[in-house]
């Protein structure tokens, strides 16, 4: 745009995870706009990018979109627009534009050592997405899991930028192992985690026990276990919840240490949840400490 500002431009969108349509249209708008937050952006507009299959029921459509529109107008984001195709299953996103702060930018290559990790959700959103798809999951669980992936990493993002974060990344299919290894490459730097401190929907620890799992959460484990170095004595269902493959999951964000205090107060004034989960160390990789 100019020598101040950026114009972020960002897409995402996939197929549903939940079975309400409303619900649907929320969680995948809030996920396409973390990609914003995620880089300190402020979106204002949004086009929708939409797959309908010929036979679906119009007003199940409308919910989707609905949901959408709502959750961008929650996030003060215009949607301007969009296309549709038909599919033979649903798919919903947004393409996203925003304006960032070139000298306030957040990128996954800004951690420094001795930073603090900060987790903005907790994880366990893919097996308790799939028990939901395999019918197995109660009310009252999936109301906590679409609360969590519906909720905007919007006040997360304005805090980082407040208190000078310059390393971050959102919380996605690459579970938060998978992101954090490619925070760690991305700024040369080792991210230990304390596994005790990393916040876990209630259910989630139960539906890995039944090894309830996306079919992407193996394919972390497979492509970044090489990278991980665990304690022993962690189990593999907590190693799996780690590389459990998130939507709209929360930011990881990269916090000065000599901030993180006045971060975390201000935060709960602001009724914002945010975990200290790890810290950022000298090396490559990542380690998982009991």
């Amino acid at each position: 745009m100019d020598d101040k500002r950026a114009l972020i431009v960002t897409t995402d969108f996939f197929t549903p995870v939940v079975d309400e349509a409303y619900d649907y249209g929320a969680i995948a708008a809030a996920n396409s706009l973390s990609d914003a937050y995620a880089m300190g952006a402020s979106p204002f507009l949004a086009l929708n990018v939409t797959a309908l299959p010929p036979k679906l029921p119009p007003e199940v459509s409308s919910e989707i979109l609905r949901g959408g529109a709502e959750k961008s107008r929650e996030a003060g984001v215009v949607i301007a627009g969009g296309h549709t195709i038909m599919d033979e299953e649903p798919k919903y996103g947004l393409v996203v534009l925003g304006f960032a702060d070139i000298d306030k930018m957040m990128t996954k290559g800004g951690a420094q050592v001795g930073d603090a990790l900060v987790l903005s959700k907790p994880i366990g959103f893919g097996t308790t997405t799939t028990a939901i798809k395999q019918q197995k999951a109660t009310p009252e669980e999936i109301a906590e899991v679409v609360g969590w992936m519906s909720s905007l990493n919007k006040t997360a993002s304005e805090l980082a930028l407040e208190f000078g974060v310059r390393g971050a990344t959102d919380i996605t299919g690459f579970s938060l192992l998978g992101h954090a290894y490619e925070m760690a490459e991305t700024s040369g730097v080792g991210l230990c985690f304390n596994l005790s401190e990393i916040p876990m929907i209630s259910c989630a620890r139960k539906y890995a026990e039944s090894w309830t799992f996306p079919g992407g959460s193996a394919d972390n484990k497979l492509y970044f276990e090489k990278h991980v170095t665990f304690d022993e004595g962690i189990d593999e269902e907590n190693k799996m919840l780690l590389f459990d493959a998130q939507t709209s999951g929360g930011l990881l964000l990269s916090v000065p240490s000599e901030k993180l205090d006045a971060l975390l107060t201000h935060a709960k004034e602001l009724d914002q949840p945010l975990w200290h989960i790890g810290e950022v160390v000298a090396g490559d990789g990542i380690r998982v400490e009991k």
